[in-house]
């Protein structure tokens, strides 16, 4: 899948009275909080906190929980990327143990990409992000420069045979990195003024409330409607660039388990599991990419 091997206005959370320091290894210390019940060890400086979920699980822990830094030295993106990580963004993973199916779990890239816009959406003065919208299958792009990307990644205690899940998202906030050779976006470009704890808080929120629309995948149609109300329009001309080579048409929607539809020039409707979206030039002219 897409997604790889990673609301409506929210109100914000207080954080935790009593903050907890931890001690982290090569001089790290890390700051545990509370959002909306779901712990948060925001730490200074890690290699990606996708590794460090990771890691946290093989130690035993299963969530839910965030890993936020404010520096990562070896961010971590879709399909093998690096994720540049410079200090004044956002870089969050979601520790989570599932009730579903393996086969359904890649539609939490949904479940987080309709949560980071309805967050975003929340710190922003209403109507002031006309630009903003999903790109399938999991970027969050602000008037036509990529914001915010996602990866998710999972495991399966051998033991118990639970499913656990780390939900990677990075979002420019202060500002976005330079020299990736397309459109990238930040908040603070944009006039947004927040900060990564005031995000993740509105973040942690929207998460909740779309995780329990979820509902471990039975409730996904709900998940699919809302996508598919911040993505672009139906007919929207796309390609994309899959196992054989680019592809181009008019998107026509995601089906029933996530994947992309796109209507080719002679009439026929294929179907994506997996692939980078390019919009076509028209449509970056309108503020998309």
């Amino acid at each position: 899948w897409g997604a790889g091997a990673p609301l409506a206005q929210v109100a914000d959370a207080a954080p935790h009275p009593n903050p907890l320091p931890i001690a982290k290894g090569n001089g790290e210390r890390g700051l545990l909080a509370m959002s909306l019940d779901i712990p948060i060890i925001d730490l200074d400086e890690i290699d990606s906190t996708n590794t460090e979920a990771m890691r946290r699980i093989a130690a035993g822990e299963r969530g839910p929980l965030w890993i936020t830094a404010k520096v990562q030295t070896a961010g971590k993106g879709r399909s093998g990327r690096a994720w540049v990580s410079d200090s004044g963004n956002l870089y969050a993973s979601l520790i989570i143990a599932l009730e579903c199916e393996a086969a359904v779990a890649h539609q939490l890239s949904f479940v987080a990409g309709v949560a980071v816009a309805d967050a975003i959406r929340a710190e922003a003065a209403p109507g002031s992000l006309p630009g903003l919208r999903l790109k399938w299958p999991n970027d969050v792009l602000l008037d036509g420069g990529k914001l915010s990307g996602m990866l998710l990644e999972s495991t399966t205690d051998l033991q118990t045979g639970t499913l656990v899940a780390v939900l990677g998202i990075g979002i420019n906030i202060a500002a976005p990195p330079v020299d990736l050779g397309r459109a990238i976006a930040s908040l603070g470009g944009s006039g947004i003024t927040t900060d990564r704890m005031k995000l993740i808080r509105a973040l942690s929120a929207a998460i909740r409330h779309w995780l329990t629309v979820w509902n471990s995948g039975s409730g996904f149609e709900g998940v699919r409607s809302a996508w598919l109300k911040r993505a672009g329009p139906i007919g929207e001309p796309m390609s994309i660039n899959a196992d054989r080579g680019a592809v181009s048409g008019q998107f026509a929607g995601i089906d029933r388990d996530g994947a992309l539809l796109l209507t080719l020039d002679h009439g026929e409707t294929r179907r994506f599991t997996h692939g980078d979206v390019t919009l076509d030039r028209g449509a970056r002219q309108n503020g998309q990419t």
